[in-house]
């Protein structure tokens, strides 16, 4: 029998995902904070307030409309800053293809629940990858 390989970003070691979200917040995030959110991008971006800063922060993100809500999948785990940040204040601004949205209630929810709610194509990348947990948040 096979063995699963886990390509989940959760499961690799902390120094290659530090290493990842490095060159992902100096080097990928500003190329791609250019395009996300835009009307035909793939790409959102998550707008929210540093829980002990105030300051302002953009991220881009995954994140798909499922009707009155949005689910962003959380490649590298539940301890990322910015999804602590939204989940302090209790609401975030989204910008996906090209319209803005306030959106507030976030929780943390798994797989199980998030991928039903998903597009076939979307939930076949999801389930590959082997992310487990999703933001899911409600437009206001």
């Amino acid at each position: 029998m096979a063995r699963k390989v886990q390509l989940a970003p959760d499961s690799w070691p902390r120094q290659v995902r530090d290493l990842i979200r490095l060159s992902n917040k100096y080097l990928l995030n500003p190329v791609m904070l250019r395009l996300a959110g835009t009307k035909y991008w793939y790409a959102a971006v998550i707008r929210h307030t540093g829980r002990k800063s105030g300051k302002h922060y953009a991220t881009p993100v995954v994140a798909d409309r499922v009707g009155d809500r949005f689910i962003v999948p959380l490649p590298y785990g539940t301890q990322v800053d910015w999804l602590r940040n939204v989940l302090t204040a209790g609401r975030a601004r989204i910008s996906n293809r090209g319209e803005t949205y306030e959106v507030v209630a976030p929780e943390i929810i798994d797989a199980t629940e998030a991928l039903p709610l998903l597009r076939r194509d979307r939930r076949r990348t999801f389930e590959r990858t082997g992310i487990e947990h999703f933001l899911r948040v409600r437009i206001s």
